[in-house]
């Protein structure tokens, strides 16, 4: 269309003899030039005009600077504008408006208004205070636009309308809200480009409380919002209250709906899109942009961005799929900014390579930061070290985010000497660190565990200003967590202390989680009870401080004081409390905490898991069969709990079963697995099946059998009477054999009177030093010696148990009725009803002996 415009027009010039070309033509003709932008017909037009001789009429003079200034031939312009003998103040607008607005000739601008100042021949007005105030704003020359405010005030323009929005949009970019709001309430006819001037002001400098405020004057001065209102206020929306910014929102869409020329207006329906995607309604969103008549590229990075930003990778994957494959657009930065990270949550590695391998052919997108720095993120998200190194030192332009994500793939990815390295680059460079640098510095020094390097990184923090410099402390949170990691709680509560008007929910949480860590539970509990505040993670750490600590009363009161808070619990809530069923064998608050989890929808696979463990351990092993199997999507972890119930209680068969419906599913086996049902095959005396799955571990699944398998195998060898091979298997443990194995083998001697070979076992644990701390491992030989008549075998044992305070701890039973638990000790006659008990003891004793008698007669 551009083409034939100009062939139409210079066919019509070669020709003007036979049309009447006047000034007015050439006029118009000039104005379409600058519309399409087209230098080279508004160059070819001045030279006609010079030859016609219309050079001197200011109509067709503005009309040619007007066509120099919008096609960026600002060199042509101010040749030509110095040419003109006397200039108005429209010309010198056309002018300064040209320097304006290429945004790379801003001192230009600034040089020009200065010397239009100076003039004597025209005056500044209204048009030319508006032209030059945004070029104050965005190279932050404050002090210029304050000059520029005095000549509007001296000059009484400041009251006009359009000088007072651009003076408001100034001083609100240059962060002095304030001057903004006196300059904006001064103004004396308010438009609506004045009112979305003050809310865009007041939400750059993230006062969204006062930007709604005006949001509301706006409307009740029955200002009709316009798109660029629209485009402003729905982030806000999306900011506020869940409930009130999401209602407002759609109030705002209803809005635009009533309004055709907005509802059509490309820019507001993707700040809508933008909007529910932020507030995560997402079908909103896609039923939105699939009514969309028209869809340019921003659209579609919206719904990319807003997929990949909830978490619906795949749907991210789809749209770009339908954009590049289907709609054939091609994606510019931001679309890949926004897919690469859906890559790399994926593992989609082919995927994100392809993206790469797009970018490297394509010259801009090579060149882009962001870009670059997107793909070195990608790669540490699929733990490709190698490709994001790779990518990083290819960068020709590398920012602090660049080097922030390559520290945080080799921090990842326990690169130490690379991570190392790369960091005294940093250092050589002098590139100033920022608080995500010290960051991942703190994270990679606690890693290691290294106390010296948490003090180096707590030094740089100090050194570049950003452990009290910051509004949130996320760097002292981060030192805390360090150096209670590295066991120093002196240091964590001296840094607790130091960010102490500053502290956060997090720093509470950081110190308390500490303090569990380390066993230091009442100063965690102290620490819990003079909190003001509290959040889900609080209320989680002390459950879970008293339930792993056996205090079972105290983890189910915090529970229910929890609740009383408002505070509903969450997956980590239950998991917390588990424990206490276990604790205390109660089946009935197991059966709650799952009904609990049922009604909550709680789809954590981990949860359910620990659900079955606690099942099977509290003897209800048909509850975890049923939760097993009701479980649609089953992991290594459900696997290995559900194997692990069958075998505490005694049923192997059932536990092998389960481990082959793993491996046909497709799931493959790791050593805990491994070890799991080699435990059910030992309880149940399984010898056969334990054979072939010890040797699969090595031959089939080409992994090394821990010491804990082959104790495994010892075991269940050894108890069915092949203490032989057991012996045999015992000596040929690549590693040294461990107590277990030998106090295991121990074990099976005293059961088939093996005295010579118990001898030899003892010499062994002996050697170990593991019968030191383990009284079993006497009681055993004890036992041994006393069944062969060796008193004096005996007697050196028991001086043994004697000499090293060994004790036997108390056998311990317990059962629940009806929902109290009842605990029986070795020993112990305390309980209230023993009475009661002992006489139906006695009752069932007697009729045994009945019975046994009748049979054997």
């Amino acid at each position: 269309m551009k083409g034939r415009f100009s062939q139409i027009i210079q066919q019509k010039v070669r020709s003007w003899p036979e049309y009447r070309i006047d000034y007015q033509w050439f006029s118009d003709v000039l104005k379409s030039c600058a519309t399409n932008l087209d230098a080279n017909l508004g160059r070819t037009l001045h030279s006609n005009v010079v030859k016609l001789g219309h050079g001197s009429c200011q109509l067709v003079s503005k009309a040619l600077l007007n066509m120099y200034a919008k096609c960026n031939a600002l060199d042509d312009c101010q040749r030509l504008f110095h040419q003109i003998q006397c200039c108005d103040t429209v010309m010198w607008n056309i002018v300064l408006s040209g320097f304006a607005g290429s945004r790379i000739h801003d001192l230009e601008a600034m040089s020009f208004f200065r010397s239009m100042h100076a003039s004597q021949e025209t005056e500044i007005s209204t048009v030319s205070l508006a032209i030059i105030l945004p070029v104050c704003a965005r190279i932050r020359c404050l002090s210029f636009g304050q000059s520029v405010h005095c000549y509007a005030t001296k000059g009484g323009l400041d009251s006009d309308t359009l000088v007072g929005n651009a003076l408001v949009s100034m001083y609100a970019k240059s962060r002095f809200v304030v001057d903004a709001y006196n300059v904006f309430d001064g103004i004396a006819e308010k438009d609506v480009i004045s009112w979305n001037a003050i809310i865009s002001g007041f939400l750059e400098n993230e006062l969204l409380d006062d930007a709604f405020e005006m949001f509301q004057g706006m409307l009740r001065w029955n200002i009709c919002p316009n798109y660029a209102t629209i485009v402003n206020v729905l982030p806000l929306c999306a900011r506020l209250k869940e409930n009130f910014g999401g209602g407002l929102g759609m109030a705002i869409h209803a809005y635009v709906v009533r309004r055709t020329e907005l509802a059509v207006e490309i820019s507001v329906l993707n700040a809508l899109l933008s909007f529910y995607l932020r507030i995560g309604q997402l079908e909103y969103a896609k039923t939105l942009f699939n009514n969309m008549q028209f869809k340019d590229l921003v659209s579609w990075n919206s719904m990319i961005a807003g997929f990949s930003r909830n978490g619906e990778y795949l749907r991210a994957l789809e749209m770009f799929y339908e954009l590049v494959v289907l709609q054939a657009m091609a994606p510019d930065p931001v679309t890949l900014v926004s897919i690469l990270p859906s890559c790399g949550q994926l593992q989609y590695a082919n995927v994100g390579k392809q993206i790469h391998g797009y970018v490297v052919h394509h010259p801009v997108l090579r060149e882009d930061t962001n870009v670059q720095n997107a793909i070195i993120s990608f790669y540490s998200n699929c733990k490709d070290r190698g490709s994001a190194l790779k990518t990083f030192f290819s960068m020709s332009k590398k920012d602090l985010v660049s080097w922030n994500t390559i520290l945080d793939c080799l921090c990842e990815t326990e690169s130490r000497s690379e991570f190392v390295d790369l960091l005294r680059v940093m250092f050589r460079e002098r590139l100033n660190l920022d608080s995500v640098s010290i960051l991942t510095i703190i994270r990679f020094c606690s890693s290691v565990s290294r106390i010296d390097k948490v003090k180096e990184a707590h030094g740089f923090s100090l050194k570049y200003g950003i452990l009290l410099s910051d509004d949130e402390p996320t760097v002292g949170n981060a030192l805390i967590d360090a150096y209670a990691k590295c066991g120093n709680l002196d240091y964590a509560y001296k840094i607790f202390e130091c960010v102490s008007r500053r502290k956060n929910l997090i720093t509470w949480n950081s110190m308390i989680s500490g303090f569990v860590n380390h066993g230091a539970h009442e100063d965690a509990f102290k620490m819990f009870q003079n909190m003001t505040q509290r959040d889900q993670t609080t209320w989680n750490l002390m459950v879970r401080v008293y339930a792993a600590n056996g205090f079972p009363a105290q983890a189910l009161s915090l529970f229910h004081e929890m609740q009383l808070a408002g505070v509903k619990p969450d997956a980590m809530s239950i998991m917390s409390l588990l424990p206490v069923c276990a604790q205390s064998a109660s089946v009935s608050l197991l059966k709650q905490l799952h009904g609990y989890v049922v009604r909550a929808c709680f789809a954590d696979v981990h949860l359910m898991a620990a659900l079955l463990d606690m099942y099977s351990k509290c003897g209800n092993v048909n509850y975890a069969s049923s939760l097993f199997h009701s479980t649609a999507r089953k992991d290594l972890v459900l696997f290995t709990s559900m194997i692990g119930g069958y075998a505490t209680n005694g049923m192997g068969e059932k536990a092998i079963q389960v481990f082959h419906h793993m491996l046909d599913s497709g799931q493959k086996p790791d050593n805990v697995i491994m070890t799991t049902v080699l435990s059910a095959c030992n309880h149940s005396g399984l010898v056969d099946e334990g054979l072939k799955i010890f040797d699969s571990i090595q031959q089939v699944h080409h992994m090394k059998p821990s010491v804990e398998q082959y104790a495994c195998l010892v075991d269940l060898l050894a108890r069915k009477g092949r203490i032989k091979d057991a012996y045999s298997l015992a000596h040929k443990v690549p590693i040294e054999a461990s107590s277990n194995i030998w106090g295991a083998l121990l074990a099976a001697c005293t059961i088939h009177n093996e005295v010579e070979m118990a001898q030899s076992i003892s010499s062994r644990l002996t050697d170990v030093n593991a019968a030191t701390d383990d009284v079993g491992n006497y009681v055993a030989l004890s036992n041994l010696y006393a069944s062969n008549a060796s008193w004096d075998g005996v007697l050196k044992m028991r001086r043994l148990i004697k000499t090293k305070d060994l004790k036997k701890p108390s056998g311990c039973s317990w059962i629940e009725v009806e929902n109290s638990k009842h605990e029986f000790l070795a020993g112990d006659y305390s309980h209230p009803k023993r009475g009661c008990i002992y006489e139906v003891l006695s009752t069932l004793d007697q009729h045994i002996k009945e019975l046994y008698e009748y049979f054997t007669l």
